[in-house]
């Protein structure tokens, strides 16, 4: 069976300056994720996500450590409603 899975999530540590979303773009795309990055002014990245629910579980897995430079510190995880709300997946606006 297909299952698809929405999740929101916040991660804090020294991801900013490190290619973090740039890096979340590609293997967002490399899994067929689609949605959104943004860095976030207190220093998070905040990104929403919609796909498979294996391809989110490998996506997260990579988000718990990020590129190479990065220090992941804490990452919280929000599953929300799948909405079939993107077709891509961006890059957007500091918040």
């Amino acid at each position: 069976m297909i299952n698809y899975t929405r999740v929101h999530i916040f991660v804090s540590g020294k991801v900013q300056g490190v290619y973090y979303r740039q890096n979340t773009a590609q293997k967002a795309e490399e899994l067929g994720i689609v949605g959104w990055v943004r860095n976030l002014s207190d220093g998070r990245v905040e990104s929403v996500m919609e796909g498979l629910d294996v391809n989110i579980d490998k996506m997260l897995s990579w988000c718990k450590f990020g590129p190479k430079d990065a220090l992941v510190t804490d990452i919280k995880i929000m599953n929300e409603e799948y909405k079939k709300e993107f077709s891509t997946f961006d890059i957007v606006k500091t918040l």
